[in-house]
């Protein structure tokens, strides 16, 4: 039987990988969503819809290489507008 270190054969890459300089932070990605970025503080906007709607619409979504919330915001613009600049 050959003589394997408690750790077996990966044990001082995996200690190296688990020291607290190699370690990446958890940070979440940012949302691509095809629009410039905003230089103001976002808000989350909740609506509720059928589960039906919004499967169909995730998947028009996918399926056109955009988000839902990209699609969201460009029909607020086009029905609402911005707000006038002070």
């Amino acid at each position: 039987m050959k003589n394997k270190s408690a750790l077996g054969k990966y044990g001082a890459v995996i200690q190296q990988a688990r020291t607290q300089e190699n370690q990446i932070p958890d940070e979440p990605e940012n949302q691509k969503t095809g629009l410039p970025e905003l230089k103001e503080e976002e808000v989350n906007l909740s609506i509720k819809v059928p589960k039906r709607l919004r499967r169909h619409w995730v998947s028009e979504a996918k399926r056109r290489d955009t988000t839902l919330t990209a699609a969201i915001i460009a029909s607020l613009q086009e029905k609402f507008g911005e707000p006038q600049s002070e």
